[in-house]
């Protein structure tokens, strides 16, 4: 008997009920500062929310470029006392937080910046909750509005115009003892400020500039073409595609061009807060499986699955990469929705193999891809509002396309 339809309907039950929960959520959002050297104003809005030692996590990357310098000279003229936690890796792991949480108990810290990509906001948003949850272990925070008690406050300085996290209720973590990565995701992860500072991501390197963009890219169409979306997500997931096809290559070629810098980071801070409301889909499933086995950054898994899971979703996706071709400013409305989005799919192709994102997977083995699937499935299915749902086996398939 195939129970496969059934449980596809199950799925989507889920799915319309938790639509319906969703609606009933009151996110709060962070105070924003931005523009160029807009991070020499953070030091007030910690005094605001009444933060005299602030522990600073990031990494050894942000270090050696002397991205901090302004924000401590900032904070000693303010009379902050700060620590600094430069250890976090790419894909930020239960280590991490730990060695973090140890510095911010010794040094008696009373907020925490995450100042940096992804990873480092995401670090700082777990030191906070186990600060305030000394008995809650991380594995116990895993999943949907875990935390027990208010983290300690948060503010988030991303350097790279990706993530978005500054502005989302959700860290991803990975567990070095089984190489998986999961989100955790709560209300009270929400950062209570953050700064979209330009000059912070001047100098980043070419490839993770591309990287990052995708990955913000990623965040607005997995938003939109969802069954979550709601005027106000769509309204950003829209405004965050046509900025990123306007400026990402910009960005990419030329990355002192301020204008391109500031409207990638307000990109991907609408994407984020379309994505932390409307949530997320296969392309991350999948993605964060790769980030956990090989240590792929979450970036360029996200920017190389984007075209294969939008092509597996045919013509249930259609209607919408249709609207999202017309925002991002590639075809009109006088084309059928079957080319707009194709147009779509292709341009998103375009745009990787412009800036040297490869198609393939190098690491990818095919003996792991039944563990890669089972997993993305189990963070997919049923939670994520997808145009199409993906069984294990159709994953199985999409993922032997990634071989190299």
């Amino acid at each position: 008997m195939n129970l496969w339809p059934l449980q596809k309907a199950w799925y989507r039950s889920f799915q319309s009920a938790r639509r319906i929960y969703i609606k009933t959520l009151h996110f709060p959002t962070p105070e924003i500062l931005s523009g160029e050297s807009s991070i020499g104003r953070l030091p007030q809005l910690l005094k605001k929310h009444q933060v005299h030692h602030v522990l600073i996590v990031t990494d050894q990357g942000i270090s050696r470029l002397g991205l901090l310098d302004d924000l401590l000279c900032a904070l000693k003229e303010q009379g902050i006392d700060y620590s600094v936690y430069d250890q976090v890796l790419p894909n930020p792991t239960v280590e991490n937080i730990e060695e973090a949480l140890q510095l911010y108990g010794q040094q008696r810290c009373e907020g925490v910046i995450g100042f940096g990509g992804g990873s480092p906001m995401d670090c700082a948003k777990m030191v906070a909750a186990r600060a305030a949850n000394p008995s809650q272990s991380i594995k116990h925070m895993r999943g949907e509005l875990r935390i027990k008690n208010k983290p300690a406050p948060i503010f988030a300085v991303p350097t790279t115009a990706g993530t978005g996290s500054e502005v989302t209720i959700a860290a991803v973590v990975k567990d070095t003892a089984t190489h998986e990565k999961y989100a955790i995701t709560d209300l009270k992860l929400m950062p209570f400020g953050a700064v979209l500072d330009p000059t912070l991501s001047s100098g980043l390197p070419a490839h993770i500039t591309a990287a990052t963009g995708m990955d913000a890219l990623t965040h607005a169409v997995e938003a939109y073409i969802g069954r979550n979306g709601s005027e106000f997500t769509n309204e950003k997931a829209r405004r965050a595609v046509r900025l990123i096809f306007e400026h990402l290559p910009t960005a990419y070629c030329n990355g002192t061009n301020m204008q391109a810098r500031t409207n990638m980071l307000q990109a991907a801070n609408d994407a984020g807060a379309a994505f932390t409301r409307a949530y997320v889909g296969y392309v991350h499933a999948i993605a964060h499986q790769l980030g956990g086995v090989y240590d792929v950054p979450h970036g360029l898994a996200n920017a190389i699955l984007l075209p294969y899971v939008l092509e597996y979703y045919g013509n249930a996706a259609v209607p919408k990469l249709a609207e999202l071709a017309i925002a991002g400013g590639i075809g009109t409305a006088k084309e059928s929705e079957a080319a707009l989005a194709a147009q779509f799919i292709e341009h998103v192709r375009h745009l990787n193999k412009n800036m040297n994102i490869p198609s393939k997977v190098k690491e990818l083995r095919e003996q792991d891809i039944p563990l890669i699937a089972q997993r993305a499935m189990q963070e997919g299915n049923p939670v994520y509002p997808v145009p199409k749902i993906m069984s294990i086996h159709e994953c199985k398939n999409l993922l032997k396309k990634l071989l190299q």
